[in-house]
């Protein structure tokens, strides 16, 4: 993806912060990214703009599979 927030999360986490957006529980998924990305704890603002980013990705992925 080639974001260094998204590159410092699990596998796991990865597929748990897709899955809370694709259930539209950004919130949550904002939860995961700051818990799971270790220290030092980024921001509110950066943990935003990767579901963003995310959510776009997420939903084209969603679209090209109907």
């Amino acid at each position: 993806m080639g974001n260094a927030l998204w590159d410092r999360l699990s596998v796991e986490a990865q597929a748990e912060v897709d899955g809370l957006i694709s259930a539209g529980r950004n919130v949550q998924a904002i939860a995961v990214i700051r818990e799971s990305a270790g220290l030092p704890a980024p921001g509110l603002h950066e943990c935003v703009d990767l579901v963003d980013q995310r959510f776009t990705r997420v939903r084209r992925g969603s679209a090209s599979s109907r």
